[in-house]
């Protein structure tokens, strides 16, 4: 039987490819360069192959180099889901869980959800990464993450997926835009004219052209917002109206603000918020487990601002 590579080697040839520079591969993978280096020539000499190329100016990975190196990643990748499911197969929602969101998810929904996830779960490590949505499934992909929390409709290609809620879009706009007068209002005319963007790389931007009509042009400016606040301010300026999520608006997006918003006529745009994992994730029960809490988090904290806006109302009359 011909003898096969190491997942040490294969982690050393990831590294310069992501690197290209033995210097910073060697740093990434916490040995000194002669060990990678020794070790990229121990992975060439087990695959009779050449890997990489090598001069005093620069490092070129082959394209033998590259395609091992694609599938190196996804090798180590299960080795770790391996490695995952045999330490957490005891005791689902402990030791260290890696979840990447979306910027236009993680300020509104993580502080309604975290403080009681901790309680619930006092043995988990939650390290969050905040990310645009294409980032963060490479990044799972690659076993750098373990969960996403995302918005669909997104294509995640073969990772699974599990819807938590729909998240409705407002519109919003100053509160003295006359386009509020109107009882009824759709993503049609004039609004569609208006609506301002987030720039490329945001989900977000993409379910609100989504719901938009088909070959209908919005934001003629061009002028694109870096975040949901820099849209805000945006439309707080005067420049347009935007379609805001219903999480933002009731985490307070608003406050302090001389918007106002207002839902749209049904079938109102929405997005559906999710969590993803990898198919071989050793983490599928905290997939379950967390997706159910985070639910019910959400449903909690509906039934409370619907109490509170009972409380306001009788203290009206």
């Amino acid at each position: 039987m011909a003898s096969l590579p190491s997942l040490r080697q294969l982690k050393y040839l990831v590294a310069l490819a992501e690197h290209l520079n033995f210097t910073r591969a060697a740093a990434a993978c916490f040995v000194t360069q002669s060990t990678l280096s020794a070790g990229l020539k121990e992975l060439e000499s087990t695959l009779a192959a050449n890997l990489v190329e090598r001069d005093r100016q620069r490092v070129v990975i082959t394209a033998l180099g590259a395609e091992v190196a694609a599938r190196a990643r996804h090798l180590i990748s299960q080795a770790e889901d391996l490695v995952e499911l045999a330490a957490g197969a005891a005791e689902p929602m402990s030791g260290t869980l890696r979840l990447g969101v979306i910027p236009t998810i993680a300020p509104f929904l993580l502080p309604r959800v975290l403080p009681g996830l901790r309680t619930r779960y006092p043995k988990l490590k939650l390290l969050l990464r905040e990310d645009l949505t294409a980032s963060l499934l490479a990044r799972l992909q690659a076993a750098q993450l373990d969960l996403a929390l995302i918005a669909l409709p997104y294509d995640t290609g073969n990772l699974l997926e599990q819807p938590l809620f729909d998240d409705e879009f407002w519109l919003a706009g100053r509160a003295d835009d006359p386009v509020f007068k109107s009882k009824r209002l759709t993503v049609t005319g004039e609004i569609t004219q208006r609506l301002l963007l987030l720039e490329e790389g945001h989900c977000l931007r993409e379910h609100t052209l989504a719901a938009c009509p088909r070959n209908a042009q919005s934001n003629p400016s061009g002028v694109e917002a870096t975040s949901l606040l820099t849209l805000v301010e945006m439309v707080e300026s005067g420049i347009g109206l935007a379609l805001v999520p219903e999480i933002a608006l009731k985490s307070g997006l608003l406050k302090r603000t001389a918007l106002v918003a207002r839902p749209l006529a049904p079938p109102a745009p929405r997005r559906t918020l999710a969590l993803v994992a990898r198919p071989s994730s050793a983490r599928t029960a905290e997939l379950q487990l967390l997706a159910d809490f985070v639910i019910e988090s959400h449903k909690r904290g509906e039934r409370a601002v619907l109490t509170s806006l009972g409380r306001r109302n009788r203290g009206a009359r």
